[in-house]
């Protein structure tokens, strides 16, 4: 699980434009981070995501000139706010549950939607997430935290400890359950591995 450079090398100068409120650069971090925050959000649940990922950038926005360290830190910095903001969330929901009536006038007034010019790629997009959220949903929460953040959020096994508040050899055993628990469930349902 190599970490992947989102900035061409370039992460120093994005960083230093961004803090002075250069507007590429501020973008720039956004377009990099965004679509892989927003798909750790989706698969762990977030009822919304996207708004979820706005109050994330916000928060990175805010707290960027508290920010020390190279593209690594920084990832596993933006992943640390995704993951307290999506318990911030999963709290709210908790106390504070949706009147039922108001998810059926929602859907009254939706707009109708347009099919995608690329249905077959929008339905295989969309059941790869469905996929893999229902084997994440079958894992015990600490092993699909840390799977969610090595996978989605590219984070070593120390920014994942750093994140959850774990040991990290409390980490690599999650990772380990994890792993063994999804090849576990794919041989039941027959797909070879």
């Amino acid at each position: 699980m190599g970490q992947r450079d989102r900035f061409d090398g370039q992460f120093d100068a994005v960083l230093t434009a961004a803090r002075d409120g250069a507007p590429w650069a501020l973008e720039r971090m956004f377009t990099a981070l965004a679509p892989v925050v927003t798909g750790y959000l989706r698969v762990q649940g977030s009822a919304e995501p996207e708004d979820l990922t706005s109050e994330v950038f916000v928060a990175v926005l805010r707290k960027l000139g508290d920010f020390h360290g190279d593209e690594a830190g920084f990832r596993s910095w933006v992943f640390t706010i995704a993951h307290r903001r999506l318990l911030d969330e999963r709290r709210r929901r908790s106390r504070r549950p949706p009147p039922e009536h108001l998810t059926d006038t929602a859907d009254a007034f939706a707009p109708e939607l347009r099919a995608p010019a690329d249905v077959e790629g929008a339905l295989d997009r969309s059941l790869g997430v469905d996929r893999v959220r229902a084997l994440c949903e079958r894992l015990v929460p600490g092993q699909r935290d840390v799977l969610l953040l090595r996978l989605l959020g590219d984070l070593s096994i120390e920014q994942v400890a750093e994140t959850l508040g774990k040991r990290t050899g409390a980490v690599k055993a999650l990772q380990r359950r994890g792993l063994l628990a999804i090849g576990r469930l794919l041989e039941r349902e027959g797909v070879p591995l």
